[in-house]
């Protein structure tokens, strides 16, 4: 069972979905950073010198003003300020892989189209291009068959 579990994790193609892992989620955390450290805060200055990371809803009575402070006394909060951080994150990451993508896409030679079976007219079963006879049915084929 050893070996085999060797043989699989030395296969190349797990070890690169494991490269790619770990590179995707080293690139997370840079795009994290971004948007909390660089994007939003000239952003949240722009629309008015807002926080985003600091703007919650209280659901307790106790009254607070940073959302640390609610974290710190575990009072019950909806951070939508760190969720919409979360989701410039995601749409940015979901950028980023899409220009990948279709840069990879753009690099890559075209496939051609498959070639469409050329099928006995008889038998209907797929027959050599050129053929005179069907390997299947031996019927006679006409040249416009063919």
């Amino acid at each position: 069972m050893i070996e085999e579990f060797k043989k699989f994790i030395m296969r190349g193609n797990v070890l690169d979905m494991a490269v790619g892992i770990i590179i995707g989620a080293a690139f997370g955390k840079i795009v994290s950073s971004f948007v909390s450290d660089i994007l939003m805060p000239p952003l949240g200055l722009l629309i008015g010198k807002i926080d985003f990371s600091n703007l919650f809803i209280n659901l307790s009575g106790t009254p607070v003003s940073t959302l640390a402070e609610a974290k710190a006394a575990g009072l019950p909060v909806i951070a939508y300020g760190s969720f919409l951080n979360a989701v410039i994150d995601f749409l940015i990451v979901s950028f980023a892989i899409f220009m990948l993508i279709k840069q990879v896409n753009r690099l890559m030679p075209a496939q051609p189209a498959p070639k469409t079976p050329h099928l006995c007219p008889y038998c209907k079963t797929e027959i050599p291009e050129g053929a005179t006879r069907c390997p299947h049915c031996t019927s006679k084929l006409d040249d416009s068959d063919s």
